[in-house]
């Protein structure tokens, strides 16, 4: 299921007590879990296998780190 941004309460910048780094961070994991879940669904049903999915995910964020 889709995250919405009204799934999520958002403090505002008056009203918080946390840095906006702690605020949006399990708003940020939940997003990248469900982006990898995807990729490793599409990946599948192109005929990969999860570890295969899983290692070319890793490898790309490898890279991604490294620029």
């Amino acid at each position: 299921m889709p995250l919405s941004a009204s799934d999520e309460q958002v403090i505002p910048p008056d009203e918080h007590i946390l840095t906006v780094q702690e605020a949006l961070e399990p708003l940020f994991q939940k997003l990248e879990h469900d982006a990898e879940a995807r990729l490793v669904e599409a990946a599948v049903h192109a005929g990969w296998s999860p570890y295969e999915a899983l290692n070319a995910i890793d490898q790309l964020k490898k890279q991604e780190f490294a620029s």
